[in-house]
């Protein structure tokens, strides 16, 4: 096997070590308690920030000292460089704020189920009034007022969610009790546009699966001119009920939850407008059958929606325009692939003229095209073999300077490892020549200024922790917000002089394919000794693990875990195996069919590589996971014996418990693909467990199933198989990103590592 080792030793960030540790009175390590201790390890960062319509205030929600995780609004100034708080959100609500159930699931789907205070907050289209939704009311923030600038719109006992200002600012709508509302902010006039959501209809919601698995957290859409509002109409009536228990600290509720389960029926999904100056509403004819709904939006002239129509086994994917007088459709355009159509945000309509841009991966890699408004393909955008894609997610289109011409996309075109901002012209075809802008290695998020003036960078590196600066269009300077310096005053400095330096590299795949990794080693590395390696893996789609940014991005936590396990003794490998996000459909479509057999196969090229290495011990190899990575932990230690031990967290064990659009993606239905589902599920090769197992599930989780664990927990101990379990009384499945279930999980695995892995076998 060839190894193309790219050792990536970051001399930054020693180089800072040693420099701030000559500060500093004593290094001191890191540990799990202080990951979840306040304030934050990476400093002030800006969550949710945007740009007011007029492009003078950057707003942003940011933790408060003594709570990180307690989010208050600030506004940025970029006239005069100075930054605020607007809302202190323990002002409106202090520190107890209870949520509604609906509220809990809808953030758990978010992954902002740890956050409170201002999670969410939105600009009216004048940009002089804020709307935050706060503690289950609505509040309105208005940026002139010298006295009184926030009144409250809602005093109601229901929670109100969704909450949005329609485009021409005379509106606030929102869901309440299952209905849809508007607020007619001149009147001051609440009017129920739906009367009879309840049970399991709801109005303007977006149903499970599309939360969960399609990135789409709303239920209904305002047209342009705040003349009509399309939205949905969910019956959960077809879906199979499943009896789940909530086990809490006090006791245990059961849940008859509506649970479309891969080859079972899905929510009955339908599409109205109403008129806001009549109240009339009516149907729109989708033609869905059993297929899905994804995206919906308004064409710029308010009198036709773009609907976008996927079937059920997601292999086509139409883009309708739907007259809203006459109901009469036609489709625009169709992307088809032999194994999945994937989903993104990439469709934007032009202001100058009739066109709109959108993304396909037609190619073998997402690039973005541009139509007319009837959908003619004019040319590409961008092109070749790399990927249009953003911080995390399929959406890679940030914005376009009508004026000058240009489309400004994040994409991977320097390094599948980085993320850098590019722009490309739109009157003619030079997708092959494409023009980076930002400028500092590593990975940059953007926003763009209104007018195309300038964006927002937000960027991290391995030495770098998340910083904010506005820039020009052309990457230069212009405001920091967040310059971020791991300098004396930041709360990661007492740790800097102990960090253990990232590597990066890859190795290939038995088809020749890059498979990239991320490592560290043990601090204080003794020649001529032997460590302990994990494999922390994911190795689920629509993930990349290995990126070079600061501590893994959104899942910090675990990042810094890392640093925790290699400060004390352990050799920590994370490689991204196919099957993984963001590196084209060759890469990522390779788990069609079944799944857990070429993740595990890369996996075992990690293997091979830590023991190739001459400080790892080849006989002391763990892994370990969470959801998807649970999964992998499991099938590594039944289906291989690589591993002396592992930990698997809310892990996936047969694949037809788990919800339809997710697992029908990569395997079809059980219907039509049973041994694709007996070869994918972990229980048939239980009896084959080898190393020690440490099971952990929380008990109250409703993405990946309770029932997943106790199957498994069933069949080893019918099989006598000795493992160790963990549940967690009223656990989500985000139950790690919370601070007291978050901190005693990474503590108890430690523990497990270090009494599984540090002892020689005897």
């Amino acid at each position: 096997m060839r190894y193309t080792t790219t050792n990536v030793a970051i001399l930054a960030t020693c180089l800072m070590g040693l420099c701030l540790s000559s500060q500093s009175s004593h290094a001191e390590p890191l540990t799990v308690a202080r990951i979840f201790a306040d304030p934050d390890l990476a400093g002030p960062r800006l969550r949710e920030p945007k740009f007011s319509p007029d492009g003078r205030y950057v707003t942003y929600l940011q933790g408060k000292a003594d709570n990180k995780d307690q989010l208050d609004l600030w506004a940025f100034d970029t006239r005069n460089g100075a930054a605020r708080v607007l809302v202190d959100s323990r002002k409106l609500v202090g520190d107890d704020e209870k949520l509604s159930a609906e509220e809990e699931a809808r953030r758990e789907r978010q992954r902002t189920a740890s956050l409170r205070g201002i999670v969410e907050y939105e600009f009216s289209s004048d940009g002089k009034r804020l709307l935050i939704p706060l503690g289950g009311d609505l509040y309105l923030y208005d940026l002139d007022s010298k006295s009184e600038p926030v009144t409250r719109l809602t005093h109601s006992a229901s929670y109100e969610t969704d909450a949005k200002l329609s485009p021409a600012g005379r509106y606030v709508s929102f869901i309440r009790d299952q209905n849809l509302f508007v607020i007619d902010l001149h009147t001051k006039q609440e009017q129920a546009i739906t009367t009879d959501g309840a049970g399991l209809v709801q109005y303007g919601v977006a149903e499970f699966v599309a939360q969960e698995e399609m990135g789409r957290d709303t239920g209904y859409w305002w047209s342009p001119d705040d003349s009509h509002i399309a939205f949905t109409r969910i019956d959960d009536t077809p879906v199979q009920e499943v009896e789940r228990f909530e086990i809490n600290a006090d006791g245990a509720r059961m849940f008859r939850q509506r649970y479309p389960a891969a080859g079972t029926a899905n929510t009955k999904v339908e599409l109205q407008v109403v008129t806001l100056a009549n109240s009339n509403i009516k149907d729109i004819e989708l033609g869905l059958g059993d297929g899905y709904l994804p995206r919906v939006k308004w064409f710029p002239d308010s009198k036709s929606l773009a609907v976008q129509r996927q079937t059920r086994d997601q292999k086509k994917l139409e883009l309708l325009k739907i007259d809203i007088a006459s109901g009469a459709a036609r489709v625009l355009l169709t992307e088809t692939n032999p194994h999945w159509v994937e989903l993104s945000d990439d469709f934007k309509f032009l202001q100058s003229k009739p066109q709109f841009i959108w993304s396909s991966r037609r190619s073998g890699y997402k690039h973005l095209y541009l139509y007319d408004l009837d959908g003619k393909l004019l040319h590409p955008l961008t092109a070749g073999e790399w990927m249009v894609v953003g911080d995390g997610s399929e959406n890679g289109l940030v914005g376009v300077d009508e004026a000058a011409g240009r489309v400004y996309f994040l994409g991977s075109k320097d390094s599948p490892l980085e993320r850098h901002l590019y722009w490309s012209s739109l009157s003619k075809d030079t997708s092959s020549n494409v023009t980076r802008v930002s400028r500092e290695a590593g990975w940059h998020d953007a926003k763009l200024l209104p007018g195309g003036r300038g964006y927002l960078d937000l960027h991290s590196s391995p030495n770098q922790p998340p910083s904010a600066s506005l820039r020009k269009p052309d990457g230069s300077l212009q405001h920091w917000l967040l310059k971020n310096p791991l300098d004396a005053t930041h709360p990661y400095h007492p740790y800097v002089s102990n960090q253990v330096a990232e590597e990066f590299g890859a190795v290939s795949a038995s088809d020749g394919q890059q498979l990239y990794y991320r490592l560290m080693k043990p601090a204080n590395l003794v020649a001529g000794k032997r460590y302990p390696a994990i494999i922390d893996v994911y190795g689920g789609p629509h993930f990349q693990n290995v990126r070079k940014d600061w501590m893994g991005g959104a899942r910090a936590a675990q990042g810094l875990f890392r640093q925790v396990l290699a400060q004390n003794g352990f050799v920590v490998l994370t490689l991204d195996n196919r099957g993984s996000g963001f590196r084209g459909n060759a890469f990522e479509s390779a788990i069609v069919g079944r799944t857990g057999k070429v993740e595990v196969e890369d996996q075992l090229r990690g293997v091979e590589y830590l023991k190739s290495l001459p400080f790892v011990a080849g006989d002391r190899i763990g892994i370990m996971g969470w959801s998807y990575g649970g999964y992998m932990s499991l099938m590594g230690l039944t289906t291989t014996k690589a591993f002396r031990a592992g930990v698997a967290g809310a892990p996936v064990t047969d694949w037809g418990l788990y919800d339809t659009h997710y697992t029908e993606r990569y395997l079809g239905t059980p219907q039509n693909n049973a041994e694709g589902y007996r070869s994918s599920a972990v229980l048939p090769y239980a009896d084959s467990l080898h190393g020690a197992l440490l099971l952990v599930h929380g008990m109250a989780d409703d993405n990946v199933l309770f029932t997943h664990s106790t199957r498994l927990m069933q069949t080893l101990q019918s099989l006598n198989k000795p493992f160790d379990v963990m549940t967690y009384p009223g656990g989500k499945h985000g139950l790690v990103r919370m601070p007291q279930q978050g901190r005693h999980y990474y503590e108890m695995v430690l523990r497990f590592f270090e009494r599984e892995l540090n002892a020689p076998e005897s």
